[in-house]
């Protein structure tokens, strides 16, 4: 019945109403997906394209297959060959592809690609890259004779899994395993060097997001009450770090926490400490929390503040008139009804953390430095594929602590503003 009547209903130009009301609808939808259009292409562009590249590099080789075709084509016709011994023909084909190195100046990239997996071959391929033109059949015994390394069963491995396109050697990396003469085993205590520095990173950015709840939750509730004049002076001091260079905040720190910066000073100065016995807060883990926690703490002042704002007064006050204590007040009515602010604060700070770069290069020194400054550090020396797989690795973990948020907390109960 109310079917009938909707196509007795007409528009005033005679169209039926239901079919008026979906092309309304439709252009609706499409002038909504053509006003946010702009804003998924830049996504696309600056965020989704980087990552997808970045995790296609993280498994890519790059540099070893262009420069030994011969040896490429050889584990391509003999995939099940035994690492222990190659025959000769293995042999020979190395050999001509260590003349073609020579001659093209490429010895460096395929001894650089090898030694990710096998520490140590870069002299070895440029001192067989040299000799190679006159070394006569049978190769492996000439190849032997110049370096007896050759016949190691972890380098052979090693250049038959930098042969194929695609592999997952980088992520075994940076997983501290290495290659030996058995395949990929897990490296000592003293070669763990990137877990140690993931849980380094986690560990840090925890406890930077802990001193910037604790700071933050009364700055966020001293905004929250004081009338609006007194809150809008405030806020503009917590806001302008925001209107400060993060190279300038950061460097600052080292003028206030170096030895004979302006803290120590004044310690000496009260007498607090003599003038041998300065404190050491710069170039070390002290110096990073400092200034990351200074840098970092806005983020959790804001979301803490947003939700605290809209918490009715008279909420504490008819817990009182119950005769709640001040703790009990705040621990089973204010606080609770903060905990979404605390979630955003916490996530968003923590993540942050977990990615920062600038801060810990610059007051971290060598014992200050995260996963983000290691990921630099091989960017820098063009090992990109191994930086990526770290990267990729991060992201994962990110990933992974998102998606236990969502489980425990829930996502929709986030509070950012």
């Amino acid at each position: 019945m109310a079917e009938a009547t909707s196509e007795l209903l007409k528009t005033a130009d005679g169209r039926p109403l239901k079919a008026a009301l979906a092309a309304a609808q439709t252009r609706a939808r499409r002038r909504a997906f053509l006003l946010v259009l702009p804003l998924l292409f830049f996504v696309l562009l600056t965020f989704l394209v980087p990552i997808g590249y970045m995790l296609k590099r993280s498994v890519e080789h790059d540099g070893f297959a262009a420069s030994a075709p011969a040896l490429v084509a050889w584990f391509g016709a003999n995939p099940g060959f035994d690492p222990a011994d190659p025959p000769e023909e293995a042999y020979a084909a190395l050999v001509q592809d260590l003349a073609r190195m020579q001659g093209e100046k490429t010895t460096g990239i395929a001894g650089t690609r090898i030694n990710y997996s096998v520490p140590g071959t870069i002299s070895m391929f440029k001192k067989g890259a040299r000799e190679a033109k006159d070394l006569v059949p049978p190769f492996k015994d000439a190849l032997l004779a110049v370096d007896p390394a050759w016949a190691k069963p972890a380098l052979w491995r090693g250049m038959a899994s930098a042969s194929n396109a695609y592999t997952s050697e980088f992520y075994k990396v940076a997983a501290d395993m290495k290659l030996s003469d058995d395949g990929w085993t897990r490296g000592g205590d003293k070669e763990r060097i990137y877990l140690y520095l993931f849980f380094k990173t986690f560990l840090v950015s925890g406890i930077i997001t802990v001193i910037c709840l604790l700071l933050a939750f009364p700055v966020s509730h001293l905004l929250a009450t004081l009338p609006m004049a007194k809150s809008s002076l405030l806020m503009i001091l917590v806001l302008l770090p925001f209107w400060t260079s993060l190279l300038v905040r950061t460097t600052s720190w080292i003028a206030l926490l170096q030895e004979q910066g302006i803290v120590n000073d004044m310690l000496v100065g009260l007498g607090l400490i003599d003038d041998q016995g300065r404190l050491t807060m710069m170039y070390n883990m002290t110096g990073t929390i400092v200034a990351m926690t200074h840098v970092l703490l806005p983020f959790m002042i804001l979301p803490l503040y947003s939700v605290m704002r809209v918490i009715p007064p008279s909420y504490a006050r008819a817990a009182r008139s119950l005769g709640a204590t001040s703790w009990t007040t705040f621990r089973r009515v204010y606080l609770p009804q903060t905990l979404p602010g605390i979630a955003a604060g916490s996530l968003l700070v923590f993540i942050l953390a977990v990615g920062y770069y600038i801060t810990p290069a610059l007051v971290g020194g060598a014992d200050g430095q995260l996963i983000s400054n290691l990921i630099s550090f091989h960017m820098s020396k063009s090992n990109w594929s191994l930086a990526a797989a770290i990267a990729g690795m991060l992201l994962a973990a990110i990933l992974v602590l998102y998606w236990l948020y969502d489980r425990l907390v829930g996502i929709d109960r986030l509070k950012l503003g």
